[in-house]
């Protein structure tokens, strides 16, 4: 814990009136924002694989933006849904001479 106060303290005058903002984006860039950005690419793409096959796919991936793989169980626990029936087709009309 120590080291990481300090790496977040590091080259701040704590005394300045700035110096939660400093600290706050000191603390912002140890966070790997590559690695979190694929991995949630990754949980997108599965949340709409699945949702495509429950027949949600805007569910899907909206459920696994928010909530990563937990989204995958929300969007697999709903039944599926089925394509709403058609009217049946209205009768050709014929043409009168």
């Amino acid at each position: 814990m120590d080291e990481w106060l300090a790496k977040a303290a590091e080259g701040v005058d704590l005394e300045a009136p700035g110096a939660f903002w400093h600290v706050f984006f000191n603390l912002l860039n140890t966070v790997p924002w590559a690695a979190i950005f694929w991995w949630n690419l990754l949980f997108v793409v599965v949340g709409a694989l699945l949702g495509w096959w429950r027949g949600r796919l805007l569910e899907g991936i909206v459920w696994a933006w928010v909530l990563g793989p937990i989204g995958w169980i929300v969007v697999l626990c709903k039944p599926r849904q089925l394509p709403r029936p058609r009217p049946p087709p209205l009768p050709s009309s014929r043409r009168r001479r």
